[in-house]
C-alpha cells in the first residue's frame, strides 16, 4: 500500500507528450500518477482529452499550463526551435526553484558529440560540435545551477522500438528501395523506448536526481546493429550507403557508471533486437 500512497502524491507535466518518446512515457506512467501533457499540433482525440494542453513553444505561455497542472514533476521531452526551448526552459528552471519541484529533462548524447576518442560518463565535460548539442549543453547547464535535488538530466543514446521514428524511417527506406545510410566508423550504444521509461519510472519512485547515462551497457557499430535491426524485422532486402565522416573510428556513447540504475533496468544492445523482433 505504501508504494501506492507514494505514487499518488506526484503530479507530473510532460512537455512534448505527443512525440513519440513523451507519447511512451505518458503511457508508462499515467496509471500511477496524476498525469498531463502537452502535444503542439491541432489533435482532435487529445483535445477530448482533459490531460492533455496544446501548447505551441513559439506562441504560447508555459506558464499557463504550470498555473492549471501545478505539477510536482516537470518532464521536459520537447522539441522544436532550439532558442524557444533554451527560452522555456530558462522559464521552467525559475517555476522549478520558487516551487521547489523537480525537472527531468531528456538531453543527449550529442553534447558529447566533440570527443569521438572515447565513450562519455556522467561527470565527464560536456563539449559539441553540433548545433543540437550545443543547445543541449546550454539547458544542461542552466539545470545544473538549480539545488540538486530537483534536477534528473536523462542523457540518451540512439533511441529505438517497434514504433520509432528511426525504424519507421528505416521500414521506409525498404519500401521505397532507397538507401538507408550507415556510419561504419561510429561505436554507440543505444536503447528504447520501453526500457527509457521504465528507468524513468525508476528515477521518480526514488526520488533520483542527478545525471543518468541511459543507454546499454555494451557498444556497437552503427552499421552493424542497423544491419542486425533489419534482420530482426523479417531479414529484409535493403540497400545501405555507407558515410566516412573520418577514417578512424569515432565513439557517440553514453556509458553509466557513477549513477548506476538496478540490473533488472540495465540493458544489452541484444535486448533490442529481441524486441524488435515480429
Amino acid at each position: 500500500m505504501k508504494e501506492k500512497a507514494a505514487e499518488n502524491k506526484h503530479s507530473i507535466l510532460i512537455l512534448g507528450a505527443s512525440g513519440f518518446l513523451g507519447g511512451a512515457i505518458y503511457k508508462e506512467l499515467c496509471s500511477y500518477f496524476r498525469t498531463f501533457g502537452t502535444y503542439n499540433i491541432t489533435n482532435k482525440d487529445l483535445e477530448k482529452n482533459h490531460h492533455f494542453f496544446q501548447y505551441n513553444i513559439e506562441e504560447d505561455d508555459v506558464y499557463e499550463i504550470l498555473d492549471i497542472v501545478k505539477p510536482t514533476i516537470i518532464i521536459s521531452a520537447l522539441r522544436g526551435d532550439f532558442s524557444k526551448q533554451v527560452l522555456v526552459h530558462q522559464h521552467l528552471s525559475e517555476y522549478v526553484f520558487l516551487n521547489k519541484i523537480k525537472l527531468i529533462f531528456l538531453s543527449s548524447a550529442n553534447v558529447f558529440d566533440a570527443y569521438s576518442k572515447y565513450p562519455s560518463y556522467e561527470t565527464d565535460k560536456t563539449y559539441s560540435n553540433s548545433i543540437y548539442g550545443h543547445f543541449k549543453i546550454k539547458i544542461e547547464n542552466m539545470l545544473l545551477r538549480l539545488p540538486k535535488r530537483q534536477v534528473a538530466i536523462l542523457r540518451l543514446p540512439m533511441v529505438f522500438g517497434n514504433q520509432s521514428p528511426r525504424v519507421l524511417e528505416i521500414l521506409q527506406h525498404i519500401k521505397n528501395k532507397t538507401a538507408i545510410e550507415v556510419f561504419p566508423n561510429l561505436i554507440m550504444n543505444v536503447t528504447t523506448d520501453t526500457k527509457v521509461t521504465q528507468q524513468l519510472h525508476y528515477i521518480i519512485n526514488r526520488s533520483k536526481f542527478g545525471v543518468f547515462h541511459l543507454g546499454s551497457t555494451d557498444l556497437v557499430h552503427h552499421d552493424d546493429f542497423i544491419k542486425e535491426i533489419i534482420k530482426s524485422l523479417g531479414n529484409l532486402k535493403a540497400l545501405y550507403k555507407q558515410v566516412y565522416t573520418t577514417n578512424d573510428d569515432r565513439y557517440l556513447a553514453v556509458l553509466p557508471k557513477y549513477n548506476l540504475l538496478p540490473k533488472n533496468l540495465q540493458l544489452l544492445s541484444q535486448d533490442i533486437l529481441t524486441e524488435l523482433k515480429i
